[in-house]
């Protein structure tokens, strides 16, 4: 018997994506990606592609653009002392100021969630943020100003310091050329002629407007001689001018008033033998002083200048102040961020570590601040960013006379090319310079935006 082998049928063979079909669809979805794209590539290649191109190029040409020069304008922005100021100042301003509005962002985020009005405290914190940069300067500008009448830090710093120390009712006032009395080295006056138990001294004084008079003053009264051997010796310290005119110099007149407060000391040889002030009506006296002659001193605290205050945009201080300015602008910006990472912190991990009795302080170190570790170094490395660009701040509120002192790359980089230095060659080259500072925070920053994604 023959048997039959019966063969089965293949199945046919299943259509695969990648035909010709499935390759004009990928080939148009391209197409229309890219159209959608173009308008954004078109704008990124004319406000940064070609830009930054351009600049490379023109970095290595001269001042005039016409000659080719090279790297020489890399090397001279290395040996300008300028140049290194502003190299200087912006390290300052990457180590410093990220560095501090972190931690304040961090500290102020926590504090906040332990009030009642967060969130009028955040929005209240968050508003410097819409003021421009240029609007923060011209604030700051007055805040900062050296006149206590206009700058309010100074205005607060002059109240406090006068409130424990004191300060002199009469910083302009001087004796007359031809009066009695004589200036000393360290600024004081004192009586050509000694003055002997028994006698008196009208210590007259001028260069005080009557209106800057203290409100307690009264009209001066010449003292009365004492009988001799008398041991005491008086006088009186008036403002040697009458107002309306008349009066005769040297002497008091009814219409003169006393200087009250004003220190007197007698002297001799060399030594201060008894002190007193003067009362209302400018009158002194001294008791009790033995035989012999004594020197009138008025010490020189009586005409020392007037507390001023801090030379807050000085060459010393100018760029620790604006970065105050900066400080005040961008805090809110860093306690917001570092709040929404805040808020998605896992609770029960923190209710745990309370449980086994950690502290508050405990927590926020071995806790919170682990587990905010990647949102406060995206924070840190986006100021670090917008500080190596900062301008606006820099160049409003420094004057002209500490802008070299306070120039950043930024602002330099302006200067040179269009602020009167017209050597865009060099300005270009800081601008590469700048923008190579920059690139290595960009990447490090797109990269933690990636890792986290995934």
């Amino acid at each position: 018997m023959t048997a039959t082998v019966v063969k089965e049928a293949k199945p046919p063979a299943p259509v695969h994506p990648d035909g010709a079909r499935g390759r004009r669809a990928r080939r148009r979805g391209r197409v229309v990606a890219l159209l959608f794209v173009l308008p954004a590539l078109l704008l990124l290649g004319a406000l940064v592609v070609y830009p930054v191109l351009f600049s490379v190029g023109r970095s290595l040409f001269d001042a005039s653009g016409s000659q080719f020069v090279g790297v020489d304008n890399y090397t001279e922005m290395f040996r300008d002392p300028t140049t290194l100021t502003a190299v200087r100042n912006t390290a300052i301003w990457v180590v410093v100021a990220p560095t501090l509005l972190t931690g304040l962002g961090l500290i102020l985020a926590v504090l906040v969630e332990k009030i009642r009005w967060a969130t009028a405290f955040k929005l209240l914190l968050f508003m410097p943020m819409a003021v421009s940069f240029l609007a923060a300067g011209i604030i700051f500008r007055l805040a900062y100003d050296e006149d206590p009448d206009k700058g309010v830090l100074n205005a607060a710093v002059v109240g406090v310091h006068d409130a424990f120390t004191g300060t002199s009712s009469y910083p302009d006032a001087r004796p007359r050329d031809d009066e009695g009395l004589t200036r000393q080295p360290d600024g004081s006056y004192a009586t050509r002629a000694d003055v002997s138990p028994g006698g008196t001294a009208a210590l007259g004084l001028v260069g005080i407007a009557p209106k800057d008079l203290p409100g307690d003053a009264e009209p001066a009264r010449e003292a009365a001689a004492r009988p001799a051997g008398a041991d005491e010796v008086s006088g009186v310290v008036y403002l040697d001018f009458t107002p309306g005119g008349g009066g005769e110099p040297g002497v008091v007149d009814d219409r003169e008033s006393g200087l009250p407060g004003m220190k007197v000391e007698a002297v001799r040889d060399g030594k201060t033998v008894a002190s007193t002030t003067t009362a209302a009506d400018g009158s002194f006296r001294f008791t009790g002083l033995d035989g012999g002659g004594y020197t009138l001193k008025l010490p020189a605290d009586n005409f020392a200048p007037p507390y001023e205050g801090i030379s807050w945009l000085g060459p010393t201080l100018v760029t620790p102040a604006i970065i105050g300015a900066y400080l005040w602008i961008w805090t809110g910006f860093a306690m917001v961020l570092i709040g929404a990472g805040l808020a998605a912190l896992p609770r029960d991990a923190l209710e745990a570590a309370r449980m086994d009795g950690a502290n508050e302080w405990q927590i926020f170190r071995r806790i919170t601040v682990p587990l905010l570790a990647p949102v406060l170094t995206v924070v840190f490395v986006t100021l670090v960013i917008n500080v190596m660009k900062v301008f606006d701040l820099v160049y409003i509120i420094a004057p002209g006379p500490v802008q070299e002192d306070a120039t950043v790359l930024a602002t330099q980089m302006w200067l040179v090319s269009f602020g009167g230095g017209n050597d865009q060659g060099l300005g270009s080259a800081l601008g590469v310079l700048l923008l190579l500072l920059v690139i290595p925070a960009m990447v490090f920053n797109v990269r933690r935006f990636r890792r986290s994604q995934r």
